[in-house]
């Protein structure tokens, strides 16, 4: 329940509001960003309850229900013998305040009046983290100070590299709030309004997801193969400036570039190196704890406490300090598979399942609602990709703020 000084709010708008700080206060640090989900989850305890007798017939709740045990149960499973119990203990319990912040948004978000709003609230405030990010990259300054050298770091600050997947993630959310207000026009300013920090952030699973992001939408006006072969070489040459002025101004974008093509040589070492060691050190040793433990994994976030025990001799990674070696697996079956094993994999591939379902089964309105989180989920998991970690505090939470739109949207109804 909203407090007494801010009644005069409708409680849907409160909620949105609640729901939105998220987003606002997570470049501040992810205790920040915490503090409204745990309100949210008091909040959905509280609305479960007064709406018990009815619970088990929302939509919503039922497939964020659905979803949260495809993500909790493999960690529940996995840290009965994990080689990092008071971790994986630990984020076990961590976990939880997910399942009642989804419940919240299901129940105080029904009402489809308010999503065009969310939406816009989400792309403005991601419009003024691209600014910040252009105005750093002019400067070198932004509003969390210097940048990375090496980096375009943005509102995240130098010492938080995330400017660039969580721009990428988040960008359907802008797109879609520039093309509901602008047209395809605003589509078209917002596409590379976004391009230039996404590419100077450096990170290349941000490149691939903004990508996918971009012919989604192209996908999305064109409703024809041949359209969209037109639309895509158009982006493509649309994108060719950016990129071009982004080699010749940046090195480090250009360092960047060219170890990404040394893959293209097809030797062991190129792709090592191009992969920044991943595909001869952390990917192989992730296969080793999925050897070791092939049902429920080596634990929750154990893998760093794991990866000395199976690393190869030699390993660059493997350092006697858990928080200075390889932290987590750098890719999403390969972080399932070694922490949670097959038990972990089969239940991701049944909450994929589930919400693919929800998503068929939705109407032409729903999916509308609920196409921003949608594409941002599906990019966010894209698995020929390298990805953060997603039983991590961080990027978790990311993960769960978007499943909670999405659950809240595709079932939000008009006459809520």
């Amino acid at each position: 329940m909203p407090p007494a000084i801010f009644s005069d709010l409708p409680r849907a708008t409160w909620a949105a509001v609640l729901v939105v700080a998220v987003l606002v206060l997570l470049p501040v640090g992810i205790g920040a960003a915490t503090l409204p989900v745990a309100l949210g989850a008091i909040a959905g305890l509280l609305l479960a309850w007064r709406q018990r007798h009815t619970l088990s017939a929302d939509a919503g709740v039922c497939l964020a229900v659905a979803l949260f045990a495809c993500y909790w149960l493999p960690a529940l499973v996995s840290a009965f013998d994990s080689i990092a119990p008071g971790k994986s203990w630990g984020t076990v319990g961590g976990l939880l305040r997910f399942l009642p912040f989804v419940v919240f948004a299901c129940l105080a978000l029904r009402d489809a009046r308010l999503w065009p709003r969310i939406t816009l609230a989400i792309g403005a405030i991601l419009a003024l983290w691209l600014l910040d990010a252009w105005v750093q990259a002019f400067t070198g300054y932004g509003i969390s100070g210097a940048s990375d050298p090496d980096r375009l770091s943005g509102i995240f600050g130098a010492g938080n590299l995330k400017l660039g997947p969580v721009l990428a993630v988040l960008s359907p959310f802008v797109l879609a709030a520039a093309r509901e207000r602008f047209g395809r026009a605003g589509l078209v300013v917002a596409f590379v309004f976004a391009l230039v920090p996404i590419l100077l952030a450096g990170e290349r699973s941000g490149w691939l997801m903004y990508a996918l992001v971009v012919l989604a939408f192209v996908w999305r006006e064109a409703r024809s193969p041949l359209r969209f072969a037109g639309w895509s070489s158009a982006a493509a040459a649309l994108s060719a400036l950016p990129i071009f002025i982004a080699l010749h101004a940046s090195p480090a974008f250009e360092a960047r570039v060219d170890r990404s093509l040394r893959a293209l040589q097809g030797t062991e070492v190129a792709v090592d190196y191009a992969s920044s060691g991943r595909s001869m050190h952390i990917w192989p040793t992730a296969l080793r704890m999925v050897e070791a433990h092939p049902v429920n994994g080596v634990g929750v976030r154990a893998f760093r406490y794991a990866y000395a025990r199976y690393a190869a001799t030699g390993d660059t990674f493997a350092n006697a300090d858990p928080d200075e070696g390889a932290l987590h697996a750098h890719q999403i079956v390969l972080e399932v598979l070694s922490e949670t094993g097959a038990i972990g994999l089969a239940l991701w591939i049944a909450g994929f399942a589930f919400a693919w379902r929800a998503w068929r089964r939705a109407d032409t309105d729903s999916r509308a609602r609920a196409w921003a989180p949608a594409l941002a989920l599906a990019v966010m998991t894209f698995p020929l990709n390298t990805h953060l970690a997603f039983y991590s505090a961080w990027w978790g939470l990311v993960f769960w703020w978007l499943l909670a739109l999405y659950c809240a949207a595709l079932y939000a109804r008009r006459d809520a």
